[in-house]
């Protein structure tokens, strides 16, 4: 497969991403891109691609061996499977689907067709999250005890200095699946899963302190089915800070010492960003590629994935990042859900009614 041809299937602030991004991959052409929006549509147009405005159009029209999916959530599942039925190796964008029955017919879809699919969890590819999980591996940690993660935003409700209109789908619990929890816990349950194992619930508890109708905020408390590993997961949509600011960590507290994600990120992003600038400037001078989007830190794993994603296939290698995982993620998700739901019903369970036994 000397020549990946690939088309793009929603053209949002995402879809726009990957395009650029793909573009940039060596023997990866972009062929076509779909949105419903006139607007997204005359992004792609300006760099020479032919867009639809139904991605059904696209795959059906265009000779592809691989789409990129930017949907909503609720058009993942019938896109994927539009896509399958074409034969076509799919990228999807996290989560890989609104809950986790619906995410088993998406794997069950491509795995009938035989397509190969893969979900576009990027935080793994963050350089402090690979260094953290580098540390841990060589065992300067030793076995983690307690782990937290944090990663709080402003989610679809953006900062009044760069307003953006909300889409209906996002804060609607049928249409996207759920809130915080399942957009930005998605990310965090992955990378602990990558780093530390299988996880199961054992507490969650959700919140709606925007009065949103889907969680803006949320803390569930996972731990390992193999080892005495505790991990808390801290989420929240009620941030009003604005990129590069950017409230994100795994902190890792093992049996042999501690250590931070927050511990490899620049500690000013402009003096990173004019560092990354420079050492572009030596490699073109030079006549080397380079390396996309690391003036911005964390932005430079949406390529990087895109790039995994796309060699996999010209080599016809296992992918990084399984389909198994995946469906574990959203496993989990669902069981946070469930047992918020649980604890919110038992009338029994109540902050006030523990207290607190003090040393005589």
């Amino acid at each position: 497969m000397n020549l990946l041809k690939v088309g793009i299937i929603g053209l949002g602030h995402m879809g726009q991403l990957h395009m650029l991004n793909a573009m940039r991959v060596n023997n990866v052409r972009v062929i076509a891109g779909a949105d419903k929006s006139e607007k997204n549509r005359r992004f792609a147009e300006r760099f020479h691609v032919k867009t639809y405005d139904d991605y059904t159009k696209l795959i059906e029209s265009e000779a592809l061996d691989a789409v990129v999916i930017s949907l909503p959530n609720f058009l993942k599942k019938e896109s994927v499977f539009h896509a399958a039925e074409k034969g076509l190796n799919i990228f999807l964008d996290k989560p890989m689907a609104r809950n986790f029955s619906e995410a088993q017919e998406i794997a069950a879809k491509a795995k009938k067709e035989n397509v190969r699919l893969m979900v576009g969890v990027n935080y793994r590819y963050f350089p402090c999250t690979q260094k953290l999980k580098k540390k841990l591996d060589s065992g300067e940690i030793g076995d983690p005890v307690i782990v937290t993660s944090e990663l709080v935003m402003n989610g679809p409700i953006s900062h009044a200095l760069v307003p953006t209109p909300v889409p209906d789908w996002w804060l609607s619990k049928e249409l996207s699946g759920g809130g915080a929890l399942l957009d930005l816990g998605y990310h965090l349950i992955d990378s602990l899963c990558w780093m530390l194992g299988d996880f199961e619930v054992a507490y969650s508890t959700l919140d709606h302190k925007l009065h949103l109708p889907i969680e803006d905020t949320g803390t569930v408390v996972l731990k390992s089915k193999t080892s005495q590993t505790t991990a808390v997961v801290n989420v929240g949509w009620f941030s009003k800070s604005i990129f590069p600011d950017f409230n994100f960590r795994i902190n890792m507290h093992g049996t042999v010492s501690y250590d931070s994600t927050d511990n490899y990120i620049p500690t000013n992003p402009i003096v990173n960003a004019v560092k990354e600038g420079v050492i572009n400037i030596a490699k073109r001078a030079m006549h080397k590629k380079p390396s996309y989007l690391t003036y911005t830190y964390y932005y430079a794993s949406f390529y990087n994935i895109l790039d995994m994603f796309f060699a996999a296939l010209k080599a016809g290698e296992e992918f990084p990042i399984s389909v198994e995982k995946q469906l574990d993620v959203l496993r989990i998700i669902d069981s946070a859900y469930s047992k918020n739901e649980v604890m919110k019903n038992d009338e029994s369970f109540h902050y006030s009614s523990f207290k607190p036994t003090l040393p005589q």
